[in-house]
């Protein structure tokens, strides 16, 4: 079985990046007889500007998008999309944008547990932010977050009450951009292959039965 590394770049406080999630996994549940999938999260933010705070999550997406018609129109196709591979989007429950360098911390001190333990942290930290419409910039939010994990929530907190890993976090991101990355969902396939946003679960699907195919014709050939 061929074994593919799938380095996800997303925010979670993207919601494309959590459709992208779902489509992701759906097109790995398609492909899992024949191709194994590892996947590493990777952070960016949509906001970095955002204060520690966070800002009026309504305001700020008005602002952003042209008005809140337009937030309306974005919201419902989203909804709509999302209720098709599983995720209840409540957007009316948002009521903070928050910065989302904290999150990526927490993200990356997942990670050093392994992938598992990573990807259980990204699903809560996306379903708290757009399902139950909790600020995940607070850092209570985080050490609950953490602790369901199964992560030390003493550890974390201390943690997230210094600067750890901040400045590794930011450069992972400058390093994304100067890669091109300029919108997420990104996602590059054994650091060589790359597909931007939040793709339908087949063309995923198609894109790692690709990879895979090409791994083993490329092995062949040094045979």
């Amino acid at each position: 079985m061929e074994r593919i590394t799938v380095d996800v770049v997303s925010d979670v406080v993207c919601p494309w990046c959590y459709l992208g999630k779902a489509r992701l996994e759906l097109a790995i549940a398609e492909v899992q007889d024949e191709i194994g999938v590892d996947i590493n999260w990777r952070p960016y933010r949509l906001n970095p500007d955002y204060p520690k705070e966070g800002v009026d999550q309504k305001k700020a997406l008005a602002q952003k998008l042209g008005g809140e018609e337009r937030v309306a129109q974005a919201h419902k196709m989203l909804t709509d999309l999302g209720r098709e591979v599983g995720i209840a989007f409540d957007f009316e429950a948002i009521k903070i944008g928050p910065n989302t360098l904290d999150a990526h911390r927490l993200v990356h001190w997942a990670m050093i547990e392994g992938r598992e333990k990573q990807d259980t942290v990204v699903t809560a930290l996306f379903k708290a932010n757009f399902e139950e419409g909790r600020n995940v910039g607070d850092h209570g939010v985080l050490l609950d977050i953490a602790e369901k994990a199964g992560l030390d929530r003493s550890v974390i907190a201390s943690l997230l009450a210094s600067d750890a890993d901040s400045n590794l976090i930011v450069a992972e991101i400058q390093a994304a951009q100067e890669m091109g990355v300029n919108g997420v969902p990104f996602f590059i396939f054994d650091q060589q292959y790359a597909v931007s946003g939040a793709q339908t679960p087949d063309v995923l699907a198609n894109a790692l039965r690709d990879i895979a195919k090409a791994k083993a014709e490329a092995r062949s050939g040094l045979n």
